[in-house]
């Protein structure tokens, strides 16, 4: 996927979407601060729909030698990393063809399935499967396991990590400099929770 050694820094486009609260806009600063330091150019844009009440919440990060827009071509994501199921599904034809797809394995209900107004998708992690590599990451569980269920956003960026060409060092590095230090600990957990084989 993409280098960090040798004359040029392979470009990666990844979309990160999930729903207000997950905590994307956290990871993708310690993303785009984690490819500074391993000398990648970044662009980045946020998309906030009614975040706060549980809308979505999307987050375009392009890396590269040069990166000119912030915004990834449809269909061109090299990796999709979904915070919830749905929002995967949503956002699965931006994904290239052999891309990647790391979902969390988390179900947030939106407000029209609450209100009986809708019915939730089936089979979601098999539709996206037959679009891109699929890797379902129970973040919950193991944000819990590292005692904060708000840092399953940390164990997917883990997972993403790891995936990736970026130093390790890059990554603890951005999140120690991106996380409240009386939640840092709970946070590099999680990160290597996610990151672990």
């Amino acid at each position: 996927m993409a280098e960090v050694t040798g004359a040029a820094l392979a470009p990666v486009d990844i979309l990160m979407v999930g729903v207000g609260g997950q905590g994307i806009i956290l990871a993708s600063k310690i993303l785009a601060h984690a490819a500074q330091a391993a000398g990648y150019d970044i662009k980045v844009s946020e998309i906030h729909g009614m975040a706060q009440r549980g809308g979505s919440v999307v987050t375009q990060v392009r890396l590269g030698e040069r990166v000119y827009s912030p915004l990834i071509p449809e269909g061109e994501a090299d990796i999709i990393l979904a915070f919830e199921q749905l929002e995967a599904l949503r956002w699965l034809e931006c994904v290239k063809g052999g891309g990647t797809i790391i979902v969390n394995s988390q179900i947030i209900y939106p407000v029209p399935v609450l209100a009986g107004m809708a019915q939730y998708p089936e089979n979601i992690i098999a539709h996206l499967s037959r679009r891109a590599h699929t890797l379902v990451v129970d973040a919950l569980g193991k944000a819990l396991g590292c005692g904060n269920a708000r840092a399953a956003n940390l164990v997917l960026l883990g997972a993403l990590a790891r995936r990736m060409s970026i130093p390790l060092s890059c990554w603890l590095n951005a999140i120690e400099a991106c996380v409240p230090a009386r939640y840092l600990e709970v946070n590099r957990a999680a990160f290597q929770s996610g990151y672990a084989p």
